[in-house]
C-alpha cells in the first residue's frame, strides 16, 4: 500500500452544515474544538459552520478559520482511531492544518493565524477589487501566455494563482483582466473558463502588500521542525525547518499554489494512499487525476469517513470513547 498522505483542503471547500457528522460520532469535539475556537476568536464560528448563513460563511475572514476548524476536528477523529499520516500537504489555507498534523504548530496558534490571514486578504479586496477564475482544458504555459496578453491589453494585473492539475489552472487578478483571460481562453479552446465565488484575488501580486504585516504575526508564533515530512504548496518540495516553513507561509500569500508538483512530490516520497481530511472533495478529484494509480479516500460525510476508517483496518470507536 505504501505510505499514507493526508491532504488538507483550502477555501472553496466550505459548505453550511460541515462538521455535523463529526459531532454525531464524537460529541466531545464540541468542547475540545468548537467552543474553544468561538472563545478564542470572539466569533460564533461553530454556528456559522453548522447553520450559516452561506453568504457569511463565504466571507474570507470567516471561511478560512471555518474550513481549518472542520479539518482539525476531522483530523482528531482519525487520530482517535489510530490513523496517522506518513506525509502531509495542504492546498493554500490547508497547509496550516497540515502543519498542525505534523507537529509544527499548535492548533490554537494556527487558528489565530488563519483568522488574521483571512482578514488581511479580505482587506486587499476592499481596496483593489479582484477575482479568480478556473481555466480547464489548456496547458499551464498556454494560460500563462493568456495572462500576459490580458495584462498588457488591459493594464491590469492577472496571474496564474493555482497550478491545480495538468489542464486546470486558476488565474487571479483585477476584474477586467480576469474576464479577458476567460474570454480568450474560450476562444483558445478551453473546455471551461469560469469565474469563481471567492472573496479576493488570492495568490497574486496584489497580495504582496500584506506580506510584511502577516510576517509579523508569524514571527510571534512558535513553529517547530515537523515530525513527519511536509510538502509545501509554494515550492512543491519537502520543507524541513521551522524557518523555511515560516518563509513559505509568508510567500504563500502572493505566491502560486503548485498543487500538481506537490502531489507528484508526495508520490515520489512513497505515498500509496491519499486521505483528504476536512470538508469537500476537491483535492480528492485533483489527486486522482494527477496520480491515477494512487487510491484516494475522503472524510466529508459520515459514510465516507467510516469507509476511510474501515479501509485503514480500524472499526469506528464508540462516540466519545478514548482511542
Amino acid at each position: 500500500m505504501g505510505k499514507t498522505a493526508f491532504v488538507f483542503p483550502g477555501q472553496g471547500s466550505q459548505r453550511v452544515g460541515m462538521g455535523l457528522h463529526l459531532l454525531e460520532q464524537r460529541p466531545d469535539l464540541l468542547d475540545t474544538y468548537y467552543r474553544t475556537a468561538d472563545e478564542i476568536l470572539g466569533l460564533p464560528l461553530s454556528r456559522l459552520c453548522w447553520e450559516g448563513p452561506e453568504e457569511m460563511l463565504r466571507d474570507t475572514s470567516v471561511t478560512q478559520p471555518a474550513v481549518f476548524l472542520t479539518s482539525m476536528a476531522t483530523l482528531d477523529v482519525l487520530r482517535e482511531q489510530g490513523i496517522e499520516p506518513d506525509l502531509v500537504a495542504g492546498h493554500s489555507l490547508g497547509e496550516y492544518t497540515a502543519l498542525v498534523s505534523a507537529g509544527v504548530l499548535d492548533w490554537t496558534d494556527a487558528l489565530r493565524l488563519v483568522r488574521r490571514r483571512g482578514e488581511l486578504m479580505a482587506g486587499v479586496n476592499a481596496e483593489v477589487p479582484g477575482r479568480m477564475a478556473a481555466v480547464i482544458g489548456l496547458d499551464l504555459a498556454g494560460v500563462e501566455a493568456l495572462c500576459a496578453r490580458a495584462a498588457a491589453e488591459t493594464g491590469q494585473i492577472v496571474e496564474v494563482a493555482n497550478d491545480n492539475e495538468p489542464g486546470q489552472a486558476v488565474v487571479s487578478g483585477q476584474d477586467s483582466a480576469v474576464e479577458r483571460v476567460c474570454s480568450d481562453a474560450r476562444d483558445a479552446g478551453a473546455v471551461r473558463a469560469v469565474v469563481l465565488e471567492v472573496g479576493a484575488p488570492f495568490h497574486s501580486s496584489l497580495m504582496a502588500g500584506i506580506e510584511e504585516e502577516f510576517a509579523a504575526e508569524l514571527a510571534k508564533t512558535e513553529l517547530r521542525a515537523p515530525r513527519v515530512p511536509v510538502v509545501s504548496g509554494v515550492t512543491a518540495d519537502l520543507v524541513g525547518s521551522a524557518d523555511d516553513i515560516r518563509g513559505c507561509l509568508r510567500r504563500q500569500l502572493a505566491g502560486r499554489v503548485r498543487w500538481t508538483g506537490a502531489v507528484r512530490t508526495l508520490t515520489a516520497a512513497g505515498a500509496g494512499r491519499f486521505v483528504e481530511v476536512g470538508p469537500g472533495n476537491v483535492l480528492s478529484g485533483l489527486c486522482r487525476r494527477i496520480a491515477p494509480d494512487v487510491p484516494v479516500n475522503t472524510t466529508n460525510d459520515a459514510r465516507r469517513l467510516a469507509r476511510t476508517i474501515a479501509l485503514a483496518g480500524h472499526e469506528p470507536a464508540r462516540p466519545g470513547a478514548a482511542a
